[in-house]
């Protein structure tokens, strides 16, 4: 039984508003997320992450049932929509940046993906030697999905190289927009009024499937430009995805070089005092959960007897 004070629980969203890679019914999340915050208040002590795992680590002890929250991407509903609510309610945050898509140097490829098949005008796309049927939109976003994690499973050049081609295959209408989804750096610099900043990586890559060198260039690259041109300090990583399977003993020597003092996953649990620095456990959280779903989910994570 772990004592009152001795562990961490991080929680972590994305968007707000429904995205192409993330549909929702209109308003339903921003109406979530402030349902879930509120009770995140009630039920449980919200500290900032990067000092709460600097004293739970040094021995220090945290409040009972502490939380901590993150948002990751630069989503513009981060700025627009929860660093509001967030400041309504008096709520520290955690928000991780990838400064490629800040730049405009690369796009978000789940979104820009998505958005290809969500407005194809093609009715079948062949894929892994199969042949699949694009009759309606629901089926056109379950193989988004089957597409979108063959994907992860290659190097983001081999990745960014598909979706250009699954995009002219697809011919969908229109064209994907960057900067009606995510920030740009002034949005950054405004973001920073409602929460602190941390990096995740400069260009999204699933960063198992880099090299060692393209790995430590891209987690040091991306601290530099979020430092300069923001002005802060930034020693929280978000891995992409998070998973085990998405990062090596080579992302952890990277994040480590690079200067990074702890690094967060997406495998589900608790950090306690032993925990591996570049290795921090978060559960990942939905705007458009119910609050009856998402109060059983905290009581879960926050109960006494894990204080």
């Amino acid at each position: 039984m772990l004592s009152a004070g001795a562990n961490l629980i991080v929680l972590g969203w994305h968007n707000v508003r429904p995205t192409w890679c993330f549909p929702a019914a209109p308003g339903a999340g921003e109406k979530g997320l402030e349902q879930q915050l509120k009770m995140l208040r009630t039920l449980a002590n919200v500290v900032p992450l990067e000092s709460a795992l600097r004293d739970l680590m040094e021995g220090r002890p945290l409040p009972p049932r502490a939380v901590a929250i993150t948002f990751d991407d630069g989503y513009a509903d981060n700025l627009e929509l929860a660093g509001p609510i967030l400041r309504r309610l008096g709520l520290p945050a955690t928000c991780f940046l990838v400064p490629g898509i800040l730049n405009g140097d690369t796009s978000p490829w789940w979104e820009r993906l998505a958005f290809a098949f969500t407005e194809a005008t093609a009715d079948q796309l062949e894929w892994k030697d199969a042949i699949h049927a694009l009759p309606d939109r629901e089926q056109r976003y379950s193989v988004f999905k089957r597409v979108a994690e063959d994907l992860k499973l290659v190097d983001r050049h081999e990745r960014d190289a598909a979706i250009d081609d699954l995009t002219e295959r697809l011919a969908p209408t229109g064209t994907y927009d960057l900067r009606s989804q995510f920030l740009d750096w002034d949005g950054a610099r405004k973001l920073q009024e409602y929460m602190t900043i941390g990096s995740h990586t400069m260009y999204h890559a699933i960063l198992s499937r880099e090299s060692a060198q393209a790995q430590h260039d891209d987690l040091a690259e991306s601290r530099r430009q979020l430092r300069d041109r923001l002005g802060a300090d930034i020693d929280v990583l978000a891995y992409p995805n998070g998973k085990r399977v998405d990062y090596t003993a080579d992302t952890i020597a990277a994040a480590e070089k690079a200067g990074y003092a702890y690094s967060i996953t997406t495998r589900n649990g608790r950090t306690t005092r032993d925990a591996a620095p570049h290795e921090i456990p978060r559960w990942v959280m939905n705007p458009h959960r119910g609050p009856v779903d998402f109060a059983k989910i905290v009581k879960h994570l926050v109960r006494s007897r894990a204080a």
